[in-house]
């Protein structure tokens, strides 16, 4: 029973990607069928259409349906507002003031090199 979820999950997740091999799947099984019935140019056979006409439209129509629902999934989508403008300015905020005024210590090389020299150097013999 976990095995048949497993691959229905699998399946359901993968069917978007899948669905365009099904289509030429489907075009692969009835070639004879679509190029004597549903072909545009099964009145020209100096073409070679073959219904590769009619695998193209439905190609077509099923991305046309893909982006159209991507585009309205999109919009549909709520907006998070991930920031929020405080009523008063920083300027009243007294952790702001006080970190304002306080100063930090610039990097200094010297200082981080100096312990690094007496320890990397090569091997005396």
């Amino acid at each position: 029973m976990r095995n048949a979820i497993v691959v229905l999950l699998l399946f359901a997740t993968l069917l978007p990607i899948v669905s365009p091999w099904g289509t030429i799947a489907y075009y692969q099984v009835n070639r004879d069928y679509i190029a004597r019935v549903l072909c545009e140019n099964r009145d020209k056979p100096e073409l070679h259409c073959d219904g590769q006409c009619y695998l193209a439209k439905q190609l077509k129509a099923q991305q046309d349906r893909q982006d159209k629902e991507t585009t309205e999934r999109v919009q549909n989508l709520p907006v998070l507002q991930l920031f929020c403008q405080a009523d008063l300015p920083f300027t009243f905020n007294p952790v702001w003031t006080a970190l304002r005024n306080v100063t930090f210590p610039r990097y200094s090389a010297s200082a981080y090199l100096a312990p690094l020299a007496c320890l990397f150097h090569p091997p005396r013999f």
